[in-house]
């Protein structure tokens, strides 16, 4: 069977906020309809029904158990259009383009839409697992007394919910504590993780200034460019910093230099080559290839957020590649010193060493936020984008790493 190429057409997105701000009242359905219909209406696919449409969230409510249909039907496309959600983390977008790229490529699709949304500020609240069970209990209570002797068992402390947090079922600890403990381990100084949110900082700021975002952001709610972006920070400012995560003398992380917890939604428009030219649609890039990974952990024998650098050699590999045929990588900043254990690792493995110059060119995730499912779908449509101004067979390398110690990577190509 001949593989059929799968192509990056565009992207949009909304401009990502940090948690509690310009978004706070916004869901992640809320985000994901104005991402969608805001790549409708710069491609024109009004009332048009698409191949499949694949999306998903890290921060769920029970109401959204269908989320991405839920979006499609809220939006201008066909409500014919099939949506299905996944779930990755912090990889759910790249994920789910991985998913329409390869039905594109196997010919059960012409073309798909794939990303995802997160709204840190409606992160789902939950209650106690008393009080859970006392409610299960009195739904199926036959009579009025038998519903109000369902909770009589129930104390005070019951009734207090269960605040929302981002930490690992196996440890217990928090991303942040977790990179805290690879950060030490890997010797990243504090110095070198300034040093790179204030590159990010730079770069995306220069990006926007310069309409590269023009193409790419649609506004929401009066937002217009990302607001976790500080365009006027400085090398001092981030060094007065006190940190937040890690303890005594080995404490480098601050909020600074870590990913700001975010509102926002992205999706990215992909076709079959073929199909796309003969549409008239743009062909930025090729999705060539991705592999998952993950690590080992919970044992503590490898790093929580470092699972890219057991993908990214699989990854090369196969594709006869090594880190010095790619013009641009993109290493999600879900830490700075993440992204720097991540170069770090490879260089020791033996994978390559990474160009600093091709890193990130215009931001990441430290600048721009973190809206955990919508990170993938932001970054190939910016890449698409990189590589279709760079030229033919110019290449992109993405890395993201995701909670569970996995990661997805990827390989995009020029046309």
């Amino acid at each position: 069977m001949v593989l059929r190429n799968a192509v990056v057409v565009g992207g949009n997105r909304t401009p990502f906020t940090k948690a509690g701000g310009r978004f706070a009242a916004a869901s992640a359905q809320d985000l994901l309809t104005s991402a969608l219909d805001g790549l409708v209406a710069r491609f024109g696919l009004a009332g048009q029904q698409m191949g499949q449409v694949t999306a998903g969230a890290v921060l769920k409510h029970t109401r959204d158990f269908n989320l991405t249909r839920e979006a499609v039907l809220g939006s201008a496309l066909s409500p014919h259009t099939p949506a299905t959600d996944v779930a990755m983390a912090c990889g759910t977008g790249m994920e789910a383009i991985a998913t329409i790229a390869n039905k594109i490529r196997l010919g059960q699709i012409d073309n798909g839409i794939a990303g995802g949304a997160d709204s840190a500020s409606d992160a789902p609240i939950v209650v106690s697992e008393a009080l859970r069970r006392a409610m299960l209990t009195a739904s199926r209570a036959k009579s009025v007394l038998d519903r109000v002797k369902a909770f009589a068992s129930l104390v005070p402390a019951d009734l207090i919910p269960v605040p929302p947090t981002v930490n690992e079922a196996r440890t217990g600890l928090s991303m942040g504590e977790s990179q805290a403990i690879t950060t030490r381990k890997w010797g990243i100084t504090r110095e070198a993780q300034d040093e790179m949110a204030l590159a990010s900082h730079r770069n995306l700021a220069k990006a926007w200034d310069a309409g590269f975002f023009d193409d790419l952001v649609t506004g929401y709610l009066g937002v217009t460019r990302d607001t976790v972006l500080r365009a006027d920070t400085t090398a001092d400012k981030l060094a007065a910093l006190k940190p937040v995560f890690g303890r005594g003398d080995d404490a480098t992380m601050t909020a600074g230099n870590s990913t700001a917890l975010s509102d926002g939604a992205a999706l990215v428009l992909m076709a079959e080559e073929e199909w796309a030219k003969e549409h008239g649609w743009p062909t930025l890039a090729r999705i060539v290839d991705t592999q998952l990974g993950a690590a080992d952990y919970v044992t503590g024998a490898e790093d929580l957020l470092l699972a890219p650098t057991r993908a990214i050699p699989v990854l090369l590999e196969r594709n006869g590649l090594t880190l010095d045929d790619f013009d641009f990588l993109e290493i999600h900043e879900a830490f700075a010193s993440t992204a720097l254990a991540t170069i770090k690792a490879l260089e020791q493995g033996g994978v390559g060493v990474v160009d600093p110059s091709k890193l990130n060119v215009n931001g990441s995730s430290l600048a721009a936020g973190h809206p955990f499912a919508a990170t993938g779908a932001r970054i190939v449509a910016s890449l698409a984008k990189m590589l279709a101004a760079k030229g033919p067979g110019s290449r992109g390398l993405v890395s993201i790493c995701t909670a569970g110690g996995q990661g997805v990577t990827a390989i995009l190509e020029g046309i």
